[in-house]
């Protein structure tokens, strides 16, 4: 539930909000420029897709195509233009970029919004530590378009031009934890028992029916990523396989090549080396859907034409960066909603 303030269109409400909006438009701009000048090709995705995608923890808006005859067949708005840009690689493209819009549900508070911004881009041929130095350059690039010499939010500042902090996921469990991660991880098989008596010492409530991967989840929210990105951004590198369904694993197998870009303890990027099997890819979403069923009582389509894309698309590393959140922290906005030129229609508003 969000508590910003409605309607977002009264002269006064809007007037507080211009300023972030002028700044949003800079950016924009810096970002089309910044991946114009590496010979991009910006793509428009279509938004209804068979499949929303299949992460566990990602709901969609669902929807339905009537045919001029009447019939009907579900459709769903995007999570993201993931599996739209894979099929772009498939066909040839092999630097591509997406600027819009993308839907996820059950998700709005001062950093989520139903309908929000996602810069998107894939490299083919490319691994994906060069992705870490995308975001590193785009970082140093909408900053500067913004005015912004730092990035702010929730008392805490980062800077932008400063070299990134690489940091991978087991050190920072370690560091901020005082949790043995790897420990709990033997191959593909993870120890839910070893990890819940973990998060019980450092006072993080686990119930009965968390997997690994929801207490992986809570002490990640809890106790590290409230402490990432300060004075610099931070790469926070190799997930356990387990939390990349769509990233290969490194050459140790409990390893996937993923990482997220924080700053200001705010997660603004989650970057791939991209699954290319599409047997493997099929039985992890399989997997991933059969999680979702167990925990919300419902299950997406499995996209076929995306699977089958698979087979020819090259090499790849994909990232997809929040836009709003990054012009949150540029502009030192408090709410999401503050840098969303028209925000969505509050249906549940606070009382």
């Amino acid at each position: 539930m969000s508590d910003a303030p409605s309607p977002w269109w009264r002269p006064d409400r809007y007037a507080d909000r211009r300023p972030f909006l002028k700044a949003r438009t800079k950016m924009a701009a810096a970002a089309r420029s910044f991946f114009g000048a590496q010979h991009f090709v910006e793509v428009d995705t279509a938004a209804l897709q068979i499949s929303p995608g299949n992460e566990a923890h990602i709901s969609a808006f669902a929807t339905q195509i009537i045919s001029p005859s009447a019939e009907t067949s579900p459709l769903y708005l995007h999570s993201s233009p993931e599996f739209a840009m894979k099929k772009l690689l498939a066909a040839g493209e092999e630097r591509i970029f997406s600027f819009g819009h993308a839907f996820r549900n059950r998700e709005r508070d001062k950093l989520h919004h139903p309908e929000f911004t996602l810069l998107e881009w894939y490299r083919a041929k490319t691994p994906y530590q060069r992705l870490i130095e995308d975001c590193a350059g785009l970082l140093a690039a909408l900053a500067q378009a913004a005015g912004a010499d730092l990035l702010v939010h929730g008392g805490a500042s980062a800077d932008p031009f400063e070299d990134l902090e690489l940091l991978g996921v087991a050190e920072a469990f370690d560091r901020y934890a005082g949790v043995d991660l790897l420990a709990t991880v033997d191959g593909s098989a993870t120890d839910r028992d070893a990890l819940a008596s973990a998060a019980g010492k450092i006072g993080v409530r686990v119930v009965a029916d968390d997997s690994w991967s929801d207490i992986f989840s809570k002490i990640l929210s809890v106790k590290i990523e409230p402490q990432l990105g300060h004075g610099r951004a931070t790469i926070l590198m190799d997930y356990p396989a387990s939390e990349a369904a769509l990233a290969n694993l490194q050459e140790d197998q409990r390893l996937a090549e993923r990482f997220e870009l924080y700053a200001c303890g705010v997660e603004l990027a989650n970057g791939f080396g991209e699954l290319t099997d599409p047997v493997e890819q099929r039985r992890r979403l399989v997997a991933e859907m059969a999680e979702r069923q167990r925990i919300y009582g419902e299950s997406y389509p499995l996209d076929e034409d995306f699977l089958a894309a698979l087979a020819l698309m090259p090499p790849s590393s994909g990232v997809a960066l929040g836009f709003d959140r990054l012009v949150m922290l540029a502009t030192a906005a408090e709410r999401i909603e503050q840098v969303i030129w028209t925000p969505v229609a509050e249906a549940f508003p606070s009382k």
